[in-house]
């Protein structure tokens, strides 16, 4: 399975973007696709994941109410529509995916990852 995120870039604060993330290969329609996030100096995070056959998703608290994952599964594509972004937000973006229809929110559980997209969020 191979991911590609894209849609990064410089915004201003109170903006929006939004990530996509295309995965290929031998991908199902019971994978999970996560969005985490890095920032400089500081650990992996788990921001957002959904489950494409359910289509359940789940958020982490700092980002509930503000970003949005769905997916389009004719395209084999995650999106992470991110709005009121913040200079806390400010990271490279990676997405990731698992076998399974749990929505896990620890990085080991996901067996393939993207190459991240970097968002910088300005003050």
């Amino acid at each position: 399975v191979q991911l590609q995120a894209s849609g990064g870039g410089l915004v201003q604060a109170g903006g929006s973007l939004r990530l996509s993330c295309v995965a290929s290969g031998r991908t199902f329609r019971s994978d999970t696709i996560a969005w985490f996030r890095q920032a400089p100096g500081k650990e992996r995070e788990f921001v957002a994941a959904i489950n494409r056959a359910s289509r359940i998703t789940r958020y982490a608290d700092s980002v509930k109410g503000r970003f949005t994952v769905s997916g389009e599964s004719a395209k084999n594509t995650v999106y992470l529509q991110m709005h009121s972004l913040k200079p806390g937000d400010t990271a490279v973006y990676l997405c990731a995916s698992h076998r399974s229809a749990v929505l896990q929110v620890a990085s080991g559980f996901y067996d393939y990852w993207g190459q991240g997209t970097l968002v910088t969020v300005s003050s």
